[in-house]
């Protein structure tokens, strides 16, 4: 059975438009040091392919990658870098991954070659949306860093469309209203706590996309969905996942 058509939803005041459900993209490049309940297998290229290929058929053009997640932005540049106008791609900086460890650069230097980077894996021109990938610390990052100057210059030279912060604090969020254009927060049946933040992105227009609306996993699909998207500030949920089926589940929830 084909999956009905996902709804799509405007980020703010970006200009860009996107459906409720995004993939995120972790399990294509990375399985150490991961917060899933069950560990899993890496897929090889050819098991990537088919299955970004079949996302954006299912209607999940919104695509969350970012250099923490391993090999993840090189897997869409190669899989579905030949159908880069169908879909939205978001990715982050700040955090890197590499040898099974993390590491984080808010430099100017550091930021920009991991935009540049990013282009060149990606395969793209211009990347839709780029969140900085904080590590806890989100007012220092964005007061003490160079990393929101540099994300605003590459928005006025067209080489990014929209900039935010995926962030872990609730004050980190709100600061973060003052200069982007969308924030990314966690949000769930089990955690509510952005709940007010996401109000008040919604009256300055500023778009919000959800991380973790699963519980990482945990949570019941059909019933996180459906409470992830009743909010009214949502834009989208980032859901990742292996199993097309399970994919089209997700889709036919949001759905319904």
């Amino acid at each position: 059975m084909t999956p009905p058509h996902l709804p799509h939803r405007p980020c703010g005041n970006t200009g860009i438009t996107f459906p409720v459900i995004g993939y995120g993209s972790m399990k294509l490049g990375r399985n150490q040091g991961i917060k899933y309940p069950q560990p899993y297998d890496l897929p090889d290229d050819e098991a990537c392919e088919r299955l970004l290929n079949g996302v954006l058929d299912l209607g999940m053009t919104y695509i969350d990658t970012a250099p923490a997640y391993g090999f993840s932005e090189e897997r869409i540049g190669k899989s579905i870098g030949h159908r880069r106008r169908e879909f939205v791609v978001s990715t982050k900086v700040g955090e890197d991954f590499e040898h099974g460890e993390s590491s984080f650069d808010f430099s100017e230097a550091g930021v920009r070659a991991s935009i540049e980077r990013s282009l060149r894996r990606l395969q793209t021109d211009v990347l839709d949306i780029v969140y900085i990938h904080s590590n806890g610390d989100d007012i220092d990052i964005m007061n003490e860093t160079a990393v929101v100057p540099v994300l605003q210059d590459y928005k006025q030279r067209g080489v990014i469309r929209a900039i935010g912060l995926s962030g872990k604090t609730v004050e980190g969020a709100q600061a973060a209203l003052e200069w982007a254009d969308t924030i990314m927060v966690e949000y769930n049946l089990q955690n509510r706590s952005h709940v007010e933040v996401m109000h008040a992105a919604r009256e300055r227009n500023v778009g919000v996309v959800v991380k973790k609306g699963l519980g990482s996993g945990h949570l019941s699909a059909r019933e996180a969905i459906r409470f992830v998207l009743e909010h009214p500030a949502v834009t989208s949920v980032v859901i990742g996942g292996l199993n097309i089926e399970h994919l089209k589940e997700n889709v036919r929830n949001a759905c319904g």
